[in-house]
C-alpha cells in the first residue's frame, strides 16, 4: 500500500498564556489555511491535532489544539512539525508550484546537460530563490523568475536553469 506523500503545513512553537494555546508558524500562503487541512499530524503519524480556533499574531498565529488545556501540555509540543497528504491541498493554478512538488527535481541546463538537483526553495523576502546542489562543490542560489527558470516541468521531473552570465564565467573558470 502506497502512503501519500507528507508536507509540512506549520511548526509548533512556544507556549502561548496558561491555558495551552501554542505560537503556531504555517508554512501556508494563507495562514488560516491550517484549519481547513483537517487533522494535522507529526511526520511518522503517531500524533493528529486538530487546530480548534486561531487567531493571527505578529509574524505567526496563536492556536488552541484540541485536547491541549495546559501550558505545560502546550510546552511538550514545542518544535514539532504538523503534516497532512499532499493530496490534501487544493491543486495550483497554472505556473504555480508546491515547493515539496520541486524539491528533488534534476535541474538541466537548456541543453539538457545535468546541473544538479532542486534542494530547497526559498524567500528571504525579495522573492523566491531556487537552490540547486550540483554533483560537487557549494549550491548555487537563483532568482526563481522566469529568465533564470523559464520551464518547470513536475511531470517529466525537471527545471531548465538559465544561469546568469556572472555564474556561467565562474562556472567556467573553474574548469
Amino acid at each position: 500500500m502506497t502512503t501519500a506523500a507528507q508536507i509540512c503545513v506549520a511548526r509548533i512553537g512556544a507556549a502561548h498564556g496558561v491555558r495551552g494555546e501554542v505560537r503556531l508558524w504555517p508554512f501556508t500562503e494563507d495562514p488560516m489555511a491550517v484549519i481547513d487541512y483537517g487533522p494535522l499530524s507529526t511526520n511518522d503519524g503517531k500524533r493528529q491535532f486538530e487546530v480548534v480556533r486561531a487567531r493571527i499574531a505578529k509574524d505567526h498565529l496563536v492556536a488552541a489544539l484540541k485536547g491541549i488545556a495546559s501550558r505545560e501540555e502546550a510546552e511538550r509540543l514545542n518544535g514539532l512539525e504538523l503534516y497532512i497528504p499532499r493530496d490534501r491541498l487544493p491543486a495550483t493554478a497554472a505556473g504555480e508550484y508546491y515547493h515539496a512538488d520541486l524539491i528533488g527535481l534534476r535541474a538541466i541546463d537548456s541543453e539538457g546537460a545535468e546541473i544538479g538537483k532542486v534542494l530547497a526553495i526559498h524567500n528571504f523576502g525579495a522573492g523566491d530563490i531556487i537552490e540547486i546542489a550540483p554533483p560537487r562543490g557549494p549550491t548555487m542560489l537563483l532568482p526563481f523568475t522566469d529568465p533564470v527558470v523559464p520551464t518547470v516541468d513536475v511531470a517529466g521531473g525537471f527545471v531548465v536553469i538559465e544561469r546568469p552570465g556572472e555564474i556561467e564565467g565562474e562556472d567556467r573558470d573553474e574548469v
